[in-house]
């Protein structure tokens, strides 16, 4: 472990500021939580009219009608490129030398990106065009990602990480209540709940992705410019110049580090296996479980399947508010408690309240376990970085970071993998199964955390 260098303290409004582009990167991904399973239902629909068929289903030999069980494998570009491009992006900011800094060229690209994703994707007239237009978001959000985590570490002295990471967690959570939350605001203005596209894909989702090219690159600016990246020590700047810079290092340093990877991040791997699988099911299948449950119906053409869909941004919203609101009350509780035992507590009250979801037949019950839900996320959000952060070197803070979203990529692709042959077979066909089944999972996740023997925190007990 390196030897801790003092840096200059930062005030909470810096702190704050310096994570405000959270707010751009995160509505992104709220956005694609709250709108594009619906999304892709309504495409299934124009294709369906087209008389096109799901080309994995009929290479898999089942019935290659487009359904619910294509929302499984439609959705492996965001865990792909996370796995791909993550690691990559966080050993080649390690070695970056710019006059921007090392991370700040990673952010700036990397909005640009998913402003470019955020503004087309409502336009799709068809799903390949959806499908590759995801991954272009993906990679934006993806090259941003982990700069921005390990630019918390570069930035702040160990006893301040915890608010960062923690305040990370709570722009997320507040990007996702207004992700969520923008299309029932755009129709209580005044916008028609029936106006849709060509591609059926509502009027009200098209606006909400516009407001999110904007964030995405307006915060990312923002945060740049108020707070600048520390200038580097001239031994630093030598070290960094002296380290090899071609594509065969850089994959050569992220075996390295998968090879040298502290105990206590290896012992994080089952959390996140079980937490991940369950958000992605979650996330994935709760808008066609709500429409089952609440609005009795699994026709994504039909006004009802619409109203679910506004229905599940308004729990989104509420959940997410939940886990903004909680993220920041969690650092003096983490200090206490400690963020294994803080995060445990939180799966579990997440998994309950999955666990109720399918359960429930009216629209206002559903905010009852949205609390719990909401505790889950803020929690995976900031306190699995707290315990990281100590437990790895400075100067590899970036393929760290990488490598650690590779726990996270992983699960969501075996869930691609899994769900498109468990969801009729072993799963009813019913997508509330798939929200029973992430709560189970999120309990496991739970039990998981104990397991973990935290390296000392020094950012919690300073």
């Amino acid at each position: 472990m390196s030897a801790i260098i003092m840096k200059p303290h930062l005030s909470v409004s810096r702190i704050l500021q310096m994570n405000l582009g959270f707010l751009g990167l995160q509505f992104s991904f709220g956005l694609q939580q709250a709108s594009l399973s619906p999304i892709w239902l309504y495409l299934f629909k124009k294709e369906e009219q087209l008389g096109h068929t799901s080309p994995f289903l009929a290479w898999l030999g089942f019935d290659n009608h487009w359904g619910e069980a294509d929302l499984a494998w439609l959705g492996i570009a965001g865990p792909l490129t996370g796995l791909i491009i993550q690691p990559i992006i966080g050993s080649m900011s390690d070695r970056t030398l710019s006059r921007w800094g090392r991370r700040t060229p990673y952010f700036l690209i990397g909005a640009i990106i998913c402003c470019l994703g955020l503004f087309f994707m409502p336009l799709s007239s068809s799903v390949l065009m959806a499908f590759s237009l995801l991954f272009l978001l993906d990679v934006g959000n993806n090259v941003t990602m982990e700069p921005y985590r390990a630019y918390v570490n570069d930035r702040l002295n160990p006893n301040q990480r915890g608010f960062g990471f923690l305040s990370q967690s709570a722009f997320t959570g507040l990007a996702q209540t207004l992700a969520y939350l923008s299309p029932s605001l755009l129709v209580w203005w005044g916008m028609s709940s029936k106006a849709v596209g060509d591609n059926y894909i509502p009027d009200f989702t098209r606006v909400s992705f516009l407001i999110g090219a904007f964030l995405s690159i307006s915060t990312i600016l923002w945060s740049i410019l108020r707070v600048r990246e520390l200038p580097l020590s001239d031994d630093e700047k030598a070290r960094i110049a002296a380290l090899p810079k071609s594509a065969g290092a850089t994959l050569a340093e992220i075996a390295s580090a998968i090879k040298d990877m502290p105990k206590a991040m290896r012992a994080m791997g089952w959390m996140s296996l079980f937490q991940w699988y369950a958000m992605v099911g979650y996330w994935g299948y709760v808008t066609s479980a709500i429409a089952r449950s609440v609005y009795n119906t699994a026709d994504a053409s039909s006004q009802a399947f619409r109203d679910a869909a506004l229905t599940n941004g308004q729990v989104g919203a509420f959940y997410n508010f939940i886990a903004f609101a909680s993220a920041l009350a969690m650092v003096p509780i983490a200090r206490k408690l400690g963020a294994g035992k803080l995060h445990a507590l939180c799966l579990t009250a997440a998994g309950l309240g999955m666990l109720a979801v399918p359960h429930i037949a009216d629209k206002a019950w559903l905010f009852i376990p949205a609390i719990g839900v909401g505790l889950g996320w803020g929690s995976i959000m900031g306190n699995p970085y707290i315990i990281l952060a100590n437990a790895i070197p400075a100067e590899r803070t970036g393929v760290y970071m990488g490598i650690f979203n590779m726990f996270i990529c992983a699960p969501m692709l075996l869930f691609a993998a899994t769900m498109t042959f468990m969801y009729d077979r072993w799963l009813g066909g019913d997508a509330r199964n798939v929200i029973s089944l992430s709560g189970i999972l999120m309990i496991c996740a739970a039990i998981a955390v104990l397991r973990i023997k935290p390296h000392p925190d020094p950012q919690l007990t300073a």
